[in-house]
């Protein structure tokens, strides 16, 4: 019998898993940038509260902090920015629901915004944990 099986194509190839993690990675961090972008221009140019831009705009402070640590892979911050980001997310959906347009609509793009920087920080969170289990087992590390 042939002892080289070719491989199925259910299989994915090993590098899959590492590409997975790189593009939740960048999913994340460009989802978060979208974020900050948004809030600046929604509340300095686009459809501020107030004419000629309001102190609303200050909101993205809190969306640069973690940007440091999504950029440096640090798996701490993919964790807390995945809890934070739901304030963001409320904020989207009550302006949604109560703005005229286009403020109703840029809510809209806040509220799918924070929706792609949660899948991708949870998911890539768990792909990390997955692959260092999956490493640690073939290590020999971990007993099953």
């Amino acid at each position: 019998m042939n002892a080289h099986r070719p491989s199925s194509p259910i299989t994915p190839p090993p590098n899959y898993a590492f590409d997975t993690v790189r593009l939740t990675r960048w999913l994340a961090v460009g989802s978060l940038l979208g974020l900050i972008i948004l809030g600046a221009a929604w509340e300095l140019v686009l459809a501020p509260i107030r004419p000629g831009g309001s102190w609303l705009a200050l909101k993205v402070l809190p969306l640069c902090i973690p940007l440091a640590g999504l950029l440096k892979n640090r798996m701490y911050t993919y964790r807390w920015v995945s809890l934070m980001v739901w304030i963001y997310f409320t904020e989207g959906v009550v302006r949604a629901w109560s703005d005229r347009a286009p403020g109703n609509y840029l809510a809209m793009l806040e509220v799918a915004l924070c929706l792609a920087l949660f899948v991708a920080c949870a998911l890539h969170v768990r792909l990390r944990f997955k692959n260092a289990r999956a490493l640690a087992a073939d290590s020999g590390d971990i007993t099953p």
